[in-house]
């Protein structure tokens, strides 16, 4: 048997192995057994597919068996879906078309194949925010079918889990996008184990280093953590028992990504983490009705055993999360001293939470698949989605942001004067209320009373307030209200509302400029306007226009003689309008030395590889203020709209923003310096005061670590100090070793690195 055979015996079995498995975990589903139509499914792909491999080298028809794996058994969805999964791929990839699709299987498959093939890849230039159109379709085939967007998030778990075939530029803009769109968009859904999945393959792609640093950090902390968790629950498996549950108690720990998160948030290190074990409780009710009394009647019991912290207890039983959650949080003190996180919920709320809405969905009269229409929460999300689809934003960014304001947030319960109850998200106020009942409402707010007290409209809501909204007629939409609203309608309502006033005070400075120019026999050219924008110190030529629309600027005889350029005799004379210049230069490097152009990407860049910056051409490289970047920061590229490079954090929000909206942009870039170069980094110190303290900081820094601090500012207060000090360091290691060796500084409590 020559090789060609062997190998393709060998993709023929591992391709049959892995539809078998797929099979199998079907046939052990609640769902009816409609073998058929997955097996018919699966031959039709095989075929399609036939002879195309992945970049891993596996043949093709491998991603969509994984992905329909994925749906069966970790998101518990059906045949249909499956199906589905199996064939999402054909349509975009071979010549067949929907219209194939849906006489072979029928309109509802073909329905969601159609919703897969939209949102999928699509370029759509090199200025389109291409992942934020890809969202906003994603969202409008949502609203056909759930199941569109579910077995979107599988493919997508899929290709996180063989990212590793990819260049890392590519690896960036997915983990990017992933952690900005999927990981999200599966938490709402209630999809707990693949949201978590996908926020630690993303951090493993960003951040390796700090990843396997965690994983080691957890792997070594094992043992105790076990040790720990087996004291803890015997009281709590006794009284359990003495109950007569049934139940199954499980260790939970905590993710290496929201490890890390917290480590970044709190500024702390992997030890000072205190929550990374949870216990949860998970028991079966002996009255379906009574599930909720039983979750109490635990927390009871287990509260007689050990203290409960006073400001930790999360009810989500009466009121469940917006994606169906359910569950009673308590977090007890236990015998080692350690405050330990207890989750409380029945088995039907554990399915729930593990698998999200695919958990609700319920068969009437033996139709597969059928969710029933009385899905409160998710309507309520469905509706959401189409009142900002309604008023969509002017860019595509603006619409990620939006979604991500709205959908994201976790909630907090607000009640009208008449008692009703709106869901709200957390961090909203008075005047976000007033946008959600009514546009009018919302433009004419001049206040609120919060449970019958006077406030103002920035006043944040807190669950259980009672909002009542004042108005006046003469009360119209500030610029400033966009500072102080949370939710996706109000600052889409207060964008829309601007944006009209805007373009009528445009025409009106457009008519004011022109007539003035006019009237002194100036012609009316774009440079003309630019040199007055300039004089006026405007930041554009539209914010003059519109300064001059609402009388702000007041054209006269000054402008005039701007123009014309009169020197002090009173002659006449054209000055050359100059177009401004500096735009696309960098800075001068520091000490004086010739400023160097900044490198622009040709047409033939090879994107794939990455970019290497070194002290010859750190000065050809553009670095943002949003996250300061300095050599040994996990660093990424991004080409800009002028050619131009700019670097960033991985971790940079801006960057997120990027990989999540230009993927094709991103450039993978790695540092290449000998520590011939100091960069700026600031560091926060908090501790006890006490004679002699600066100079014991001084003397780490500047004798020890042979480090020139370059400011150090320090405030002190009935013994407690708060101060940071900027340093000249070489790289981020010098950072960590500088933090390193002022912790042994006796009464130096806190050390914080600062952007």
């Amino acid at each position: 048997m020559d090789e060609d055979m062997m190998r393709e015996a060998a993709d023929e079995k591992l391709i049959n192995d892995a539809f078998q498995q797929l099979l199998d975990s079907y046939l052990q589903s609640r769902h009816r057994k409609k073998v058929d139509i997955i097996t018919k499914a699966f031959n039709f792909a095989k075929q399609a597919h036939k002879g195309v491999r992945r970049l891993s080298g596996e043949p093709y028809i491998m991603h969509p068996i994984a992905v329909a794996q994925i749906a069966c058994q970790e998101v518990g969805l059906g045949s249909t879906s499956i199906s589905a999964a199996l064939l999402h791929d054909v349509v975009e990839d071979t010549d067949y078309t929907t219209e194939d699709i849906e006489n072979m299987f029928g309109p509802k498959i073909a329905q969601i194949v159609d919703g897969l093939t939209k949102i999928s890849g699509g370029i759509f230039g090199e200025q389109a925010s291409a992942q934020a159109e890809n969202f906003k379709k994603l969202l409008l085939t949502m609203s056909d079918d759930i199941r569109v967007i579910l077995i979107k998030i599988c493919d997508r778990l899929h290709n996180m889990r063989t990212l590793e075939s990819q260049p890392a530029n590519k690896q960036y803009k997915i983990a990017g996008e992933t952690l900005y769109i999927y990981a999200p968009l599966a938490h709402r859904l209630g999809l707990y184990k693949v949201k978590s999945e996908l926020e630690n393959l993303s951090f493993q792609y960003d951040h390796p280093d700090e990843y396997a640093s965690i994983k080691s950090k957890l792997a070594s902390t094992e043992a105790s953590r076990h040790e720990l968790f087996d004291q803890f629950i015997i009281p709590i498996e006794a009284e359990l028992k003495k109950m007569g549950l049934q139940y199954q108690i499980k260790e939970r720990v905590k993710t290496p990504y929201s490890i890390w998160t917290k480590m970044q948030n709190k500024h702390v290190t992997f030890d000072e983490i205190y929550d990374i074990l949870a216990v949860r409780i998970i028991f079966t009710p002996n009255k379906r009705e009574e599930e909720i009394n039983e979750c109490f009647n635990i927390y009871v019991a287990i509260s007689k055993i050990y203290k409960s912290h006073p400001d930790r207890l999360r009810d989500w039983l009466s009121h469940p999360k917006a994606n169906g959650y359910q569950a009673l949080h308590v977090t007890l003190m236990s015998k080692q001293g350690r405050w330990i996180e207890v989750q409380i919920r029945s088995d039907r709320m554990d399915e729930v939470a593990e698998q999200g809405f695919a958990a609700h969905w319920k068969y009437k009269d033996g139709v597969e698949e059928e969710y029933t229409e009385d899905e409160t929460e998710l309507n309520d999300w469905l509706r959401t989605i189409k009142e900002i689809l309604d008023d969509p934003q002017p860019d595509a960014m603006d619409f990620l942001d939006a979604i991500k304001l709205n959908l994201f947030a976790s909630e907090i319960f607000v009640f009208t004067p008449k008692g009703e109850i709106k869901t709200m998200p957390t961090g909203c106020t008075a005047l976000d209320f007033a946008f959600s009942i009514h546009t009018f409402l919302g433009s004419h707010c001049i206040g609120a009373k919060v449970n019958h007290k006077l406030v103002p409209l920035s006043h944040k809501l807190q669950s259980g307030d009672q909002v009542e909204i004042l108005t006046s007629n003469s009360q119209h939409v500030q610029p400033s209200w966009i500072n102080f609203v949370s939710t996706a309608k109000a600052k889409g309502k207060i964008q829309a509302i601007l944006r009209r006033s805007q373009r009528e005070q445009q025409k009106l400075g457009e008519e004011r400029i022109a007539e003035f120019l006019k009237k002194n026999n100036i012609e009316n050219t774009p440079g003309v306007i630019d040199q007055l924008a300039d004089y006026h110190e405007s930041r554009s030529r539209d914010e003059f226009i519109q300064s001059v629309g609402k009388q702000t600027i007041l054209l006269g005889e000054k402008d005039v003689d701007e123009l014309l350029g009169r020197n002090s005799t009173g002659k006449k004379g054209w000055r050359k309008l100059v177009p401004f210049l500096g735009r696309g230069k960098q800075q001068p490097k520091k000490g004086g030395e010739e400023q160097q152009e900044l490198f622009v990407v040709p047409e033939n860049f090879n994107r794939k590889k990455p970019i290497y910056i070194n002290e010859d051409n750190i000065n050809q490289f553009k670095f943002k203020r949003c996250c300061h970047p300095i050599p040994g920061d996990d660093a990424m590229g991004f080409i800009d709209g002028k050619h131009q490079i700019e670097i960033h954090k991985r971790d940079c929000p801006v960057a997120a923003k990027l990989k999540a909206s230009f993927g094709n942009r991103i450039l993978d870039a790695k540092w290449d310096m000998h520590k011939q170069m100091f960069f700026d980094a600031t560091i926060r110190i908090q501790g006890i005061d006490r004679v002699g303290m600066l100079v014991d900081l001084s003397r780490v820094i500047s004798t020890q670590m042979n480090v020139n601090i370059h400011r150090l500012t320090i405030d002190s207060e009935d013994g407690v100090f708060d101060g940071t000090i900027e340093l000249r360091v070489y790289d981020r290691q010098n950072v960590k070793e500088i933090m390193s060796q002022l912790k042994s500084i006796d009464g130096l409590q806190d050390i914080t690195q600062v952007l």
